[in-house]
């Protein structure tokens, strides 16, 4: 049960249908953000100071050693994706006379990782941080913890593992018997118990037992105090002094909550989203971007969704979802035309309209009137599917235009038509 509740979840969070596919829901921050975040809250993490070229970084190396009196320095990447260490984008210098290669080594760079689409994404900030498993030493830990909704019961969870370090999905699939999680009752909250249990299904004890249940109850705290969608962090590390601090920070926060987090706010880094999904939202669409070849436009989450399976339906498979909401006059069609043809792996488009709150032959004239005023910009065809009131006169509107437009009034009609389409552009 605990298993398959981890996967569900894994689909839900940490998989990818494209790297930046979640923006609509959750705004992504980078690794130094997250761990201000952190401390802010009491959480113990390990120290760094972000640099935006070479010169910075040393000048922050320098400042480190005077902080901490680290001589060593963890030079990372700050991108929106996991991994990085696996496509080159956090190296250790051994010394401030490193620092500045590696700075800009990484710094510039097109970092590809597994989380990233096959062009990587440009590195433009790293983190400097202090070296925190001590040269020499070898008595340390690495553990996952991480704090987020469970789907399935509705409650927040922790869950967590031994084997920190490791991509968690891989631990998943191989050792499910050492991921642990630990649900949170909403009107009680963390209880000290709970924390307890955690270090103790750590193996830990002794001073280092005592660090996790602090860490434990900072971290939630920091996870309900600036409402997150997501705490990862991976590893959590126990040193060889046995204090237990977060190397690394992986912090989603929830978009709809934003008006009152003001300050994480002003964290989000567009260079790092989808710009076309970032130019959808300043004027107010819903926008992912997909991997597919059909574009859609619908109005209503649940029949976008309805639709993109409509799609796959007919063998194809989406290229994006796009919800116009309840208003889809001419000006707001063409605006979301015009989003939808910046993709250029989009060979056609379906439009699937209820009219509850929006009229049928209200959104046809929208279609018709952004045909015309987009001229030979369109050049797919168009599939559009109208259902609700004035269906009927909407429909006419279509199909008396003079428009290369296609019209549908069953599911089965419109994906028959999309597959038609495609097979002539194919």
């Amino acid at each position: 049960m605990i298993v398959s509740s981890f996967l569900l979840l894994l689909s839900d969070l940490f998989s990818e249908i494209k790297s930046d596919s979640d923006k609509i829901y959750i705004m992504n921050i980078h690794e130094y953000q997250g761990k201000e975040i952190l401390a802010s809250y009491g959480v113990r993490v390990q120290r760094g100071i972000v640099a935006n070229n070479a010169v910075e970084a040393v000048a922050a190396a320098k400042q480190l050693t005077t902080e901490t009196g680290t001589s060593w320095y963890v030079v990372k990447a700050q991108v929106h994706a996991g991994g990085r260490g696996k496509g080159g984008g956090v190296k250790l210098a051994k010394g401030i006379d490193k620092v500045e290669g590696i700075a800009s080594e990484i710094i510039g760079m097109q970092l590809v990782t597994p989380q990233t689409s096959a062009e990587g994404k440009k590195v433009h900030k790293v983190l400097i941080a202090e070296d925190v498993y001590y040269p020499g030493e070898s008595e340390t830990s690495e553990f996952y913890v991480s704090v987020l909704l469970n789907r399935g019961t509705g409650r927040n969870m922790i869950m967590y593992s031994t084997e920190g370090g490791m991509d968690i999905e891989e631990v998943a699939e191989h050792t499910p018997h050492l991921i642990f999680t630990e649900e949170i009752d909403p009107n009680v909250g963390l209880q000290g118990f709970q924390a307890r249990r955690i270090a103790f299904n750590l193996g830990l004890s002794g001073n280092a037992f005592k660090e996790m249940v602090k860490f434990i109850d900072a971290l939630y705290k920091a996870y309900i105090g600036s409402d997150a969608s997501m705490f990862e962090i991976n590893p959590v590390l126990k040193t060889s002094d046995n204090k237990i601090l977060a190397v690394d920070a992986k912090v989603n926060i929830d978009d709809n909550a934003l008006y009152r987090q003001k300050a994480y706010a002003e964290m989000r880094d567009i260079l790092e989203e989808n710009p076309i999904e970032v130019e959808a939202k300043e004027v107010g669409l819903n926008y992912v971007d997909l991997d597919g070849t059909v574009g859609c436009m619908v109005n209503g989450a649940g029949l976008a969704m309805a639709t993109m399976d409509l799609i796959k339906y007919a063998g194809f498979e989406p290229a994006n979802f796009l919800d116009v909401g309840g208003t889809a006059d001419a000006k707001r069609v063409e605006t979301a035309f015009r989003i939808i043809l910046k993709d250029p792996n989009v060979k056609a488009i379906l439009i699937n309209i209820f009219g509850g709150i929006v009229r049928c032959d209200r959104v046809a004239q929208g279609v018709v009137d952004a045909y015309k005023n987009m001229g030979d910009a369109i050049k797919v065809p168009i599939i559009v599917r109208l259902q609700g009131t004035n269906a009927e006169i909407a429909k006419e509107l279509i199909d008396n235009s003079g428009m290369p437009i296609l019209s549908a009034v069953q599911f089965q009609e419109a994906a028959d038509q999309v597959q038609a389409a495609l097979s002539v552009v194919s």
